[in-house]
């Protein structure tokens, strides 16, 4: 048996003013074939799963290109088409293959190309025949295409919020599509559209069940495998919002597959707004910290975090702390490649006049001009995210005097706590904790927090879609339509 694998991801933030070139693709992780790290990314994770069954089972593995570029705006033509023509060139010279395996994202969108792993599947589709077994693993917050669904045999997106099962749903991607090779499973899909965002988080109730009752489903009753494309709310294109996609074992079972697909969706719909947490004004949420008998108080600048495609330059909840100058506080990482090169060359212990963030939009709030300590430097700022590790690139802390913060040279979620302590922060000593990150920091910063809670800062992510304008939706779409009638799910 002959496998073929690549992995080509972003996500795109339609609205976002950062725009994307190749360069941004090869200056964030560019691995031509052979050359991938041992460990997963959060979206080559099919290419380290891959490797792991060559060896025990013996096929003959070719491994492409891997490569991601942080969420940002829109990628160039170029960029895409070089590096889609790229992966599809190795195809094309490793035919004939059985089995192509792609780690992607779902939601990357490049000039002219609003479906650009729907386009990339169909090339491969092209090129490796109606014969061979096509696979993708995709973020759950993905926009689940027809295009993406018809041109492969199957797709598995992450199950949990924060995404720390990469690479485990890779190795069920690659498991069930060697299995289908050897004719074992024939998986058909079904998709429910909800016509509206239905996320949720699986660090919480009723997410964490609702997963959970996902995992026991899957190979089980005729059913291959189950899915929810949560969405990326930052984008307009015409497959926004969330869908379930369940493969059936066989034409046989696509009625079960359709009917659990709707059922599942009809239960998402029956949730109240409590299904996502509360999200606190910046005032607010500092008050609540400030009456709590513990710290740290972690807390998630949900819609400054540039997973989002945004900048993660927002000064909010830098001036927000500011004014509360006897709470000690702790917010990172904020993106400045200018702060962090003034703050390098002054060198630690420096006391310098700053200026820092606020600069990529006008929803970044204004700079910071401050009297600031430099408290740390580093040449590149390490951390880890589940089995991968993540570069913030050069990278600063400074004081203005309770309130450190964090600034770096590359844009990258805080997944975990070296973001902080890597640069002489003590967490331990902080009331409150703000990380620029969605949710991918539970995991990591759970374990050293009094309470997470959840942040409101007015953007720059689009937090409410009634706010922005949407041309391309499939309609009807919520909130842009009458909200659909929240359903109870089936028995």
């Amino acid at each position: 048996m002959r496998v073929f694998v690549a992995s080509l991801a972003t996500e795109t933030n339609t609205f976002s003013p950062l725009y994307v070139d190749r360069r941004a693709f090869e200056e964030a992780f560019y691995c031509p074939p052979g050359t991938h790290p041992d460990t997963p990314t959060l979206c080559s994770a099919p290419m380290v799963a891959a490797r792991a069954r060559a060896k025990t089972d013996g096929f003959t593995l070719i491994e492409g290109t891997a490569t991601w570029a942080e969420p940002a705006g829109p990628v160039s033509r170029e960029a895409y088409e070089s590096l889609r023509d790229e992966i599809i060139g190795q195809l094309r010279t490793a035919m004939p293959v059985d089995v192509v395996l792609f780690g992607l994202h779902g939601s990357m969108v490049a000039v002219g190309y609003d479906d650009c792993e729907g386009d990339l599947l169909a090339h491969a589709r092209a090129v490796a025949g109606p014969k061979a077994i096509v696979g993708a693993e995709l973020d759950m917050h993905c926009h689940l295409s027809d295009q993406m669904v018809a041109s492969a045999n199957l797709l598995v997106a992450f199950k949990e919020f924060p995404h720390t099962d990469f690479l485990a749903r890779g190795e069920d991607l690659v498991d069930r599509c060697l299995a289908a090779a050897r004719g074992e499973i024939d998986p058909q899909p079904a998709v429910y559209d909800l016509h509206r965002f239905a996320a949720f988080m699986s660090s919480r109730e009723p997410g964490r069940s609702f997963v959970d009752r996902m995992l026991a489903m899957e190979g089980r009753d005729g059913i291959v495998s189950v899915t929810i494309a949560h969405g990326f709310g930052a984008a307009d294109v015409h497959d926004l919002g969330t869908k379930v996609l369940v493969y059936g074992d066989s034409e046989a079972n696509r009625g079960t597959a359709e009917a659990l697909a709707e059922r599942l969706g009809k239960e998402l719909l029956s949730w109240d707004k409590t299904a996502q947490p509360y999200h606190y004004p910046p005032e607010e949420a500092i008050a609540y910290a400030a009456s709590q008998p513990r710290g740290p108080i972690v807390m998630a600048d949900r819609w400054d975090n540039p997973g989002g495609g945004v900048a993660g330059d927002s000064t909010v909840m830098v001036s927000a702390l500011l004014a509360h100058p006897d709470i000690p506080a702790a917010i990172g990482a904020l993106w400045d490649p200018v702060a962090v090169s003034f703050c390098r060359a002054a060198g630690v212990g420096s006391e310098i006049s700053l200026r820092f963030g606020g600069k990529a939009a006008a929803t970044s709030g204004p700079p910071i001009d401050a009297m600031v300590k430099v408290i740390g430097v580093t040449d590149d700022l390490l951390y880890p995210f589940e089995q991968s590790v993540v570069s913030l690139g050069p990278a600063a802390a400074i004081s203005i005097g309770s309130l450190d913060i964090v600034l770096a040279t590359g844009r990258a979620q805080t997944f975990s706590p070296p973001v902080f302590t890597k640069l002489g922060i003590d967490l331990s000593k902080k009331k409150i904790v703000v990380v620029k990150s969605s949710n991918h920091f539970y995991a990591a910063f759970a374990p050293i927090a009094a309470e997470v809670i959840y942040l409101n800062t007015g953007g720059p992510y689009p937090y409410d879609l009634s706010k922005v304008k949407l041309e391309k939706v499939r309609r009807p779409f919520y909130p842009l339509d009458p909200e659909p009638a929240r359903t109870e799910a089936a028995q």
